[in-house]
């Protein structure tokens, strides 16, 4: 019998730890081609940062050095040892990212189009260093923090706290400059959920049909799927009924209905989206497991 590895809870996984420094590069590099040139406040720290450089012209990175300490502290003792240290790293490596790309040419100088691409590329950083289980420090930490203990997710948790920092810019820029910053913030929260979700859509299938057994094997041998018998009982005649439940890719779906309808036409068929699924046949690692 095989001894079950328990992984130590000071143990930190490379594939983290790159994801902590992909995204924090992601985030400068869009702080630097995109808001910051085109004064867009996308919230958090990093908002924070822009609206103080373009008013007093204080250093970006200074600012975010200065700010991160108090947070840390407050990370460590609410989400623990590991997304503490790699907090640590993503908050040393954001500054310093941004300071070493400092003086790089704008990509655009049109505020809307910096408010779309530079939102995505910080959705995709910031939602690259959430899946490391970490924060580049700032107010990520306190969207962690929320999303840990209030079950909130976590795309909608930086809406939150960084709408109220983008709110508050309207004491430094113009309503204009504002509205840019609040759709930034937008495509920031979505494309926060995407990366951590994933793209891959899949849909869950429920059939209740008088033909189940031959729809069962259907899905089995046609569609080459699973599928899970699930026992009901129907509302309108109290009586024993067998429910159809099968999670299929969503490019596959219309391959099983026509299927499911060329059995039985009149199958009763419930569609749901399912955002993430894991095992055999969607995820890679349970593949090669």
């Amino acid at each position: 019998m095989k001894k079950k590895i328990v992984e130590s809870p000071y143990t930190i996984k490379f594939v983290d730890v790159l994801l902590v420094i992909v995204g924090a590069f992601f985030i400068a590099l869009s702080m630097n081609v995109f808001l910051i040139p085109n004064q867009i406040v996308s919230g958090g720290v990093s908002g924070l940062s822009i609206a103080l450089n373009s008013v007093f012209g204080w250093s970006p990175s200074a600012i975010l050095y200065v700010v991160n300490v108090p947070l840390l502290v407050l990370c460590f003792f609410t989400l623990g040892y590991q997304s503490g240290i790699k907090t640590i790293l993503g908050s040393l490596l954001l500054p310093t990212f941004v300071g070493l790309l400092h003086g790089i040419q704008p990509w655009t100088e049109t505020p809307l189009l910096a408010a779309i691409f530079g939102g995505v590329m910080i959705g995709i950083g910031l939602g690259l260093v959430f899946r490391g289980n970490a924060s580049t420090g700032g107010t990520a930490i306190l969207s962690q923090i929320m999303n840990k203990y209030l079950k909130i997710p976590m795309g909608a948790c930086v809406g939150i706290i960084d709408g109220m920092v983008v709110l508050s810019a309207l004491l430094v820029f113009d309503l204009n400059t504002v509205m840019y910053s609040l759709i930034s913030l937008f495509i920031i929260s979505r494309v926060i959920d995407l990366v951590q979700v994933g793209v891959n859509r899949s849909k869950n299938i429920f059939i209740i049909s008088e033909k189940s057994e031959m729809i069962r094997l259907a899905i089995l041998n046609e569609v080459d799927r699973g599928v899970t018998n699930v026992n009901i009982k129907g509302g309108y005649g109290n009586t024993d009924k067998e429910m159809l439940m099968c999670v299929i890719p969503e490019r596959e779906f219309n391959h099983l209905k026509e299927t499911v309808l060329v059995i039985d036409p009149h199958a009763f068929v419930v569609v749901t989206s399912a955002s993430e699924v894991m095992g055999r046949g969607f995820s890679l690692l349970k593949e090669l497991e």
